[in-house]
């Protein structure tokens, strides 16, 4: 099923860096940036998280909350917001269970059968849980658009 923007967003539960299950509705009451990336420590997921690391003065004066997502288990995500000091959620979906929910499933990734991992995309989602923002892209070379995700956010969405 397609997600579409004024939609309710589906929870999850997943683990995070530190072994504890995490839920999408804990973190409701503020917008999220919810941010599924391909592969942790790959280069262009390393610079898109980055990216959003070093805004994140900005997204949090902005009302936002950074929540990553990819199909690596804990302690590859672990290592890789460690190597980066990556201080916002990092959360292992395994089974890819919510990246399929959200429709951002990428299937043989590098043409490898059975090696799926996440689309790069981000969903912003407001403090009613509903989608207002979506961006996916079937390119996992291709990084948001961080300035539109901050205009966005910056007009009140």
């Amino acid at each position: 099923m397609t997600l579409n923007v004024g939609d309710l967003a589906p929870n999850f539960e997943l683990v995070d860096t530190e072994l504890k299950m995490r839920t999408l509705d804990e973190f409701k009451g503020k917008k999220i940036i919810l941010s599924f990336f391909v592969a942790a420590s790959s280069p262009v997921c390393e610079t898109e998280l980055c990216t959003l690391r070093d805004s994140r003065d900005e997204l949090s004066n902005l009302g936002a909350q950074v929540i990553a997502i990819s199909n690596d288990g804990p302690f590859a995500n672990k290592a890789f917001a460690e190597k980066n000091n990556l201080k916002f959620p990092i959360l292992g979906d395994y089974k890819s269970k919510t990246i399929r929910d959200y429709d951002v499933l990428m299937p043989d990734l590098l043409h490898i059968k059975d090696y799926d991992a996440a689309k790069r995309s981000i969903f912003i989602i407001d403090e009613n849980g509903k989608i207002a923002y979506k961006w996916v892209s079937d390119n996992p070379l291709v990084e948001p658009n961080y300035k539109e995700i901050k205009d966005f956010l910056s007009k009140g969405n």
